[in-house]
């Protein structure tokens, strides 16, 4: 088997944590780190690598905060910064992924729980969404030729 996909809807706060199915077609909720402190990001590296090690990631999605009308802001910048310190770490591929719309997209498909539930996974369906996009990118469009 190959290696698998994880991506991560990386915030302030907390960062969602998702990764591929062993084959690399469908999207799994894993977790979400917590920051008590955004600027401390070894214990955020450790606990990526402990996930890097048991789901034998092979690559990164790093979701990319663009606004809405492409142009980049201030977190696109923080993005990149993260990015540059995970290909120091764990010397695998990052690939920045547009994420404009993946907190809505989570947060409509989580309607079905209280407000209160929705808060401690959105994150993490973020980071579902973000990747699912990315994985259905890589497949050949047949246009109905099957």
């Amino acid at each position: 088997m190959r290696p698998r996909i994880m991506c991560l809807d990386y915030g302030d706060k907390r960062i969602g944590v998702a990764v591929s199915d062993p084959l690399g077609i469908t999207a799994q909720a894993i977790t979400v780190i917590r920051r008590d402190n955004e600027t401390a990001v070894k214990p955020v590296l450790r606990s990526l690598a402990e996930l890097i090690s048991e789901y034998d990631v092979g690559e990164i999605i790093l979701g990319y905060p663009r606004n809405m009308d492409g142009s980049e802001g201030f977190r696109c910048e923080k993005t990149r910064e993260f990015k540059a310190r995970l290909e120091r770490r764990f010397n695998i591929p990052v690939i920045l992924w547009d994420e404009r719309l993946s907190t809505v997209g989570a947060d409509r498909g989580l309607a079905h729980l209280t407000k209160k539930k929705r808060d401690a996974v959105i994150d993490q369906s973020a980071a579902v969404f973000i990747l699912q996009g990315y994985l259905e990118s890589k497949i050949p469009n047949y246009k109905g030729d099957v």
